[in-house]
C-alpha cells in the first residue's frame, strides 16, 4: 500500500487539532456569556451590581471545567457527525458535570466572589442553548458546502426508514451523483412533511406533476422489501413522466458473502427487479431441524436449479452433501460455487444419470441419504414436443428411478421439482411433470414418509429461460420475438425459488403438493420492452404466435384442485390422486400426449 503524502499525513494530524481547538473555543465563549447573562438576568439588569473580578474567576473556572471534563468525555475528538443526535446527547452530559462542578465552585468561594448561588442553575440553559446554536450554524453551513451541485435531480420513493436514511446521505455528500429534490409517499398523511430538507411532495398517483414541479430527472425506490407488482407499476409511472428508474439494492445483495465484493450502490432498474423481487421469509428453525447434521442428495446438481438448492443447503450444515448430476461441467460450476474448488475428485460429486436405475440404486445404498431434492429433468418445452420419448424415459422413468432408489434406502425427506406447467397440461413437458408428482404421492402412501413435489413458474435466470433469450437477441440486433402480445407467465428468482423449495420440504405433509406463491402473472410483452429500454437500441418485437400446446395463461393450480395456505404465506397446499407405477404404460402415454387428451388417467 502506497504511504500517506507529508502534505497529507501533516493535514490528518493537524485536522484533529484544528477541529478541537474550534469547538472548545466556541465552547468556552458560550459559558462565558451564559455566565454575564445568568448574572445580569439575577441582578434584574442593574449592571453596576456585577462584580468584574469575581466574574472572571467564575469563567475561568467554567472554561477550564469545560475542557477537562470534555476531553475525558472525547467531546471534542469523537468520531460523531457535527450537530447529531449522538453529539447533542453527550454535550448535554458535559454541560450537566461542568454545571456541577461550579455549583460546588460557587458554593465555596461565591459569596467571597460577589456570585450569588442560583448563577450556575440560571447560567445552565443559556450555556446549553448557546452551544446549541453555534453547532446549528454549523451544521448549516457544513451541509451548504457538502451539497451536491452537478449532481442528477432524483425524486426519493417512499419517506420510511430506508428513505430517511437515503435523503441525508445524498444531501450531505458532495460527490453524490444524486441530488434529492422531493420525495414520494403513498400515505396522504406525510403530505408537506419534510425529510432532511426535502419536502414530501405527493403520492405516486401525483409523480408526472411531482417531476414536472421539481425538474426531477430520475427517481429512486427506497422501499425495504418491494415486491414485483409495485416495482412494475412505478416502472409505468416512470416511463410516462420520463424519469430513470433507480432501485436501492436489497439486503440480500448487500450483505451476500457469496458475492466476495463491496455492497452495491444505488443502481438502474433491471429486469430482475421488475419481475423478481419477491422477499422471502424463511423458518430457519424448521428448516435447521430435517437438514442439519442430515446426508442430503441432490439430483441435477450441475442446473441453475439444482446448483442453488445445493449452495442453500450447504448454509445449514448438513453432515454430507452429495451434487449428482450427469452434467460434469455443471458439476464443475456447482463444486467451483460451494467449495472454492472444481477439482471433481471428492466424494461430493457423482456423475450419474437417473435413467440409469442400477448405478442409481448403488449410489442411494453408499451414500444413504437421510433428505433428497430431486431436480433432474428435461424442461424445454419446445424440444421435449419433438421428443416426447425423451420426456417419459427421463421425466417419468428417471424420477420413478430416484423415487426407488430413495425407498430402498429409507429415506425419509423427499422434494420433488416440479412445475406450473403440471396444472391443467397441455404439453410434453406438463404431463411428463404432472406425472411424477402423482408417482410421488404414491410414494408417499408406500412409505409413510414426507414424500411430496413442489410447483412453481419460470425462474429467471435459468438455463433456457426467456430472459438470456431475449438478451441474445437484443445484443444481435433484433427482432425479439413474443409469441403473442397478451401471454403472461410467472417468474420468480433463482434463489427466491430454492429458498421456498427448502422450506416446503420443512412443512409439506406426505404426498402433498406444495405452489409457491409467484406473485401476479408478468405480460411477456413488457418484460421484452423493459429489456430493449435498458438496452438503450431500438429493436423491433416480432410476435410468432403460440405454439402447439402453449397457453395464454399459465396457472399454478388444477381446476380440480383446492389449494390450502396455512403453514407459510407464500406455499399452499394441495392434494393430487396418486399414480401406482404399475399402471405406467408407454403405449398409452403416447396416445396421451398424441390426442391430447386431457381426461387420461396420466393427467387427472
Amino acid at each position: 500500500m502506497t504511504p500517506p503524502s507529508p502534505d497529507a499525513s501533516r493535514r490528518w494530524t493537524q485536522a484533529p487539532a484544528v477541529r478541537f481547538a474550534g469547538k472548545s473555543a466556541l465552547d468556552a465563549l458560550c459559558w462565558v456569556l451564559a455566565i454575564v447573562v445568568a448574572l445580569v438576568v439575577r441582578y434584574e439588569f442593574e449592571y453596576e451590581r456585577v462584580s468584574i473580578i469575581g466574574t472572571v474567576f467564575f469563567c475561568i473556572i467554567a472554561v477550564v471545567a469545560q475542557l477537562v471534563v470534555a476531553y475525558i468525555w472525547s467531546h471534542y475528538h469523537g468520531l460523531h457527525s457535527f450537530g447529531s443526535f449522538y453529539e447533542a446527547k453527550q454535550l448535554l452530559i458535559v454541560v450537566l458535570i461542568v454545571t456541577g462542578i461550579l455549583f460546588v465552585v460557587n458554593a465555596i468561594f461565591g459569596v467571597s466572589w460577589g456570585i450569588p448561588r442560583s448563577t450556575t442553575v440560571i447560567a445552565f440553559p443559556f450555556a446549553v442553548v448557546f452551544m446549541g446554536i453555534c453547532r446549528y450554524i454549523k451544521r448549516l453551513f457544513v451541509d451548504s458546502r457538502s451539497r451536491p451541485t452537478q449532481a442528477q435531480r432524483v425524486l426519493v420513493y417512499g419517506a420510511g426508514a430506508l428513505g430517511m436514511s437515503i435523503v441525508p446521505r445524498l444531501m450531505q455528500d458532495p460527490q453524490s451523483p444524486y441530488l434529492p429534490v422531493g420525495v414520494i409517499d403513498d400515505d396522504p398523511g406525510k403530505r408537506n412533511f419534510r425529510v432532511a430538507t426535502v419536502p414530501v411532495v405527493g403520492t405516486g398517483d401525483d409523480l408526472v406533476h411531482a417531476a414536472a414541479q421539481t425538474g426531477a430527472q430520475a427517481i429512486i425506490i427506497s422501499i425495504a422489501d418491494v415486491d414485483n407488482a409495485f416495482v412494475r407499476r412505478v416502472s409505468e409511472q416512470a416511463d410516462e413522466a420520463k424519469l430513470r428508474l433507480l432501485v436501492v439494492p436489497t439486503i440480500d445483495e448487500m450483505f451476500d458473502p457469496a458475492k466476495g465484493q463491496a455492497a452495491p450502490s444505488i443502481r438502474d432498474l433491471n429486469v430482475e427487479d421488475f419481475i423478481g423481487r419477491n422477499p422471502v421469509d424463511l423458518q430457519v428453525e424448521s428448516i435447521a431441524g430435517y437438514l442439519t447434521g442430515k446426508r442430503v442428495l441432490v439430483t441435477g446438481a450441475g442446473g441453475s436449479i439444482g446448483s442453488e438448492l445445493a449452495r442453500q443447503v450447504n448454509q445449514f450444515g448438513p453432515a454430507e452433501l452429495v451434487l449428482l448430476d450427469r452434467d460434469e461441467t455443471g458439476l464443475h460450476s456447482t463444486q467451483l460455487s460451494i467449495s472454492g474448488h472444481g477439482l471433481l475428485d471428492t466424494r461430493e460429486v457423482v456423475l450419474a444419470d437417473i435413467r440409469d436405475y442400477p448405478s442409481l440404486l448403488e449410489i442411494f445404498e453408499d451414500r444413504k441419504p437421510d433428505v433428497v431434492f430431486h431436480a433432474a429433468a428435461l424442461k424445454h418445452a419446445p424440444m421435449l414436443e419433438q421428443y416426447p420419448d425423451e420426456a417419459w424415459k427421463n421425466n417419468v422413468l428417471g424420477s420413478l428411478n430416484v423415487l426407488n432408489a430413495a425407498k430402498a434406502v429409507g429415506v425419509a425427506t423427499f422434494v420433488n421439482i416440479s412445475t406450473d406447467k403440471a396444472a391443467n397440461p397441455t404439453t410434453v413437458l406438463g404431463y411428463s411433470k404432472r406425472v411424477a408428482e402423482k408417482l410421488t404421492a404414491w410414494m408417499a402412501e408406500e412409505t409413510g414418509a414426507r414424500y411430496l413435489s413442489v410447483r412453481f413458474g419460470n425462474v429467471i435466470g435459468s438455463r433456457g429461460s426467456v430472459l438470456p433469450a431475449f438478451a441474445a437477441q437484443i445484443d444481435a440486433g433484433g427482432p425479439v420475438t413474443v409469441t403473442h402480445p397478451d401471454v403472461t407467465r410467472f417468474f420468480m428468482t433463482i434463489p427466491e425459488a430454492s429458498k421456498l423449495v427448502i422450506q416446503a420440504g420443512a412443512i409439506g405433509d406426505p404426498g402433498e403438493v406444495l405452489i409457491l406463491d409467484m406473485g401476479s402473472p408478468v405480460r411477456i410483452l413488457d418484460v421484452a420492452k423493459r429489456m430493449i429500454a435498458a438496452s438503450g437500441k431500438q429493436i423491433e418485437i416480432v410476435y410468432t404466435g403460440l405454439r402447439h400446446g402453449e397457453k395464454l395463461h399459465e396457472v399454478l393450480v388444477d381446476t380440480d384442485e383446492i389449494a390450502d395456505r396455512s403453514k407459510h404465506p407464500k406455499v399452499s397446499h394441495t392434494r393430487i390422486t396418486p399414480l401406482d407405477p404399475a399402471e405406467l404404460d408407454f403405449q398409452m402415454w403416447k396416445e396421451t400426449i398424441r390426442d391430447d387428451a386431457t381426461t387420461h388417467y396420466l393427467v387427472q
